[in-house]
């Protein structure tokens, strides 16, 4: 079972392409640097770990003026 659910993350950011497009952006800054920003994940690849960041509120979607 995935954790967290897609349920739980589309309460976090209502946009299933922001959501994806976050989470690959950190995926890959986590192939290429390691810097947890969690103490423990329950996931061991990458995406997986970004979805548990933007469930615990770590990654934040940053609204910009384009989006006004």
């Amino acid at each position: 079972m995935l954790y967290p659910s897609i349920d739980k993350l589309m309460k976090v950011i209502d946009s299933k392409y922001s959501l994806v497009t976050i989470a690959s952006r950190r995926a890959r800054n986590m192939q290429d640097e390691e810097n947890p920003k969690l103490e423990h994940y329950r996931s061991h690849k990458f995406v997986g770990k970004a979805l548990e960041e933007i469930y615990g509120g770590v990654l934040k979607l940053k609204e910009t003026n384009e989006d006004k």
